[in-house]
């Protein structure tokens, strides 16, 4: 069966070249027909001007088995199958002809050869020397870094002269998740946005995972934002803090700056908590509260001299449960823990989400995209928003893994907390 890219009947193969590459052998295994990764692979053939022929499509039996497809490729000059093939392998087709990775040494710190292969977050191989090395720290949007028998996702900005870098598509193999089929107990709801169905069973499903991971002594990491404080999560998330169940809360100043404002003073952006009325001057209250931390010099000196006595930022400090606040532009104060440095508050983030299991992103775009691009795609991902673009906006930018849950993120944390810490 061959295939082209003219869309008027049965179109003519590619006109290939005097020195036109040869055909290249792939195959694909997996759900391929109901994830429609079959339909999108041979798309990228023909939107990219090649051809493909199709040798073998075995559909499996049951809903549990997978389908394999083998198929050729080819294109009418080596730069359009290299790109063809750089796009079919980054979706989980392997080259059969059985290659080393093309290994190129850096040329200078911070940089990599033009051709080198971009990683994603899903679970990445490469052949060298004849064997097989599995690329740890999985990433997107990294390149790959062989030295002393390991391959290494690495940042460009970590790469270093004369490092050797996995280049092009030969030798790398991508093997990529298969939604719904393959997130065993990670299937409590069947769609990627979850808006319309009970809050409660939504979060007794999450609260049982957690408790399983908890059991396994895995890592969870929280990631809130500021609408934590200001919906009255605040002190759910400091409550589940306090029972155990988180290892690392990763967020920005603004988390900081509010959750110390409620707790010092009641309000959030100036707006009493328990009345929901602004109250006269507390439009400086958050100011007055990063005043306050700058004053004693750290939040944890603010904790050790009894000056704060509540909240998610105490609850950190009180637990032993590590923070990172990564700072921005737009950041009042900024709170003395606030990392202003981008590339050490990125490093400290990666750090924190090492080996992580479960991440819960709660209300806050920025660090959902930001915390979705460090992170491999086997980690469990939960997204909850009020606004449901946010979780489309983080499966645009890759992190596909990730479940959304459209709700209140103040309602959510208080019906998760009392599934995992019930007030006694």
């Amino acid at each position: 069966m061959t295939r082209s890219g003219s869309s008027r009947g049965k179109p003519p193969r590619p006109r290939q070249a005097a020195d036109a590459p040869r055909p290249r052998r792939l195959k694909l295994a997996g759900h391929l027909i109901d994830s429609g990764l079959m339909s999108r692979c041979l798309n990228v053939v023909v939107e990219n001007g090649g051809a493909y022929d199709l040798h073998r499509f075995d559909i499996g039996r049951t809903v549990h088995d997978f389908s394999t497809a083998e198929f050729s490729v080819t294109a009418p000059d080596p730069q359009r199958l290299d790109l063809i093939l750089g796009n079919l392998t980054s979706i989980g087709c392997h080259l059969l002809d059985e290659r080393d990775a093309l290994l190129k040494p850096s040329e200078a710190d911070g940089t990599v050869p033009d051709d080198f292969y971009s990683t994603t977050n899903h679970r990445t191989v490469v052949r060298v020397a004849g064997g097989e090395l599995k690329v740890e720290e999985q990433r997107m949007d990294g390149g790959v870094v062989v030295r002393d028998g390991r391959a290494v996702c690495t940042k460009l900005r970590d790469v270093r002269r004369g490092d050797q870098v996995v280049c092009g598509h030969d030798g790398v193999d991508v093997f990529p998740l298969f939604k719904d089929r393959e997130k065993q107990d990670f299937v409590f709801m069947a769609s990627d946005v979850s808006s319309e169905k009970r809050v409660e069973i939504t979060v007794a499903g999450i609260a049982a995972l957690i408790r399983d991971v908890r059991k396994r002594r895995g890592r969870l990491v929280a990631v809130p934002g500021p609408v934590v404080v200001h919906t009255g999560g605040g002190e759910h998330l400091g409550r589940m803090i306090r029972a155990g169940y988180f290892d690392a809360v990763l967020g920005g100043n603004a988390l900081a700056v509010h959750d110390i404002e409620r707790a010092l003073y009641g309000t959030s952006l100036g707006v009493n908590l328990d009345t929901g009325i602004p109250v006269m001057e507390g439009h400086k209250n958050h100011m007055r509260a990063i005043n306050a931390i700058r004053r004693r010099g750290s939040i944890a000196r603010a904790v050790e001299t009894g000056a704060l006595k509540s909240g998610v930022m105490y609850e950190c400090v009180s637990n032993r449960v590590p923070f990172v606040l990564a700072g921005s532009i737009r950041d009042d104060g900024p709170m003395p823990d606030t990392i202003m440095d981008l590339v050490r508050a990125q490093d400290e983030y990666a750090r924190l989400l090492k080996d992580a299991e479960v991440v819960l992103l709660l209300g806050s775009m920025l660090h959902a995209i930001g915390v979705g691009n460090m992170i491999p795609a086997w980690v469990k991902t939960i997204c909850v928003d009020i606004n449901p673009a946010v979780v489309t906006k983080l499966s645009d930018r890759g992190s596909a893994q990730a479940i959304g849950v459209v709700t209140d993120v103040g309602l959510f944390l208080r019906l998760l907390a009392d599934e995992l810490a019930p007030r006694t």
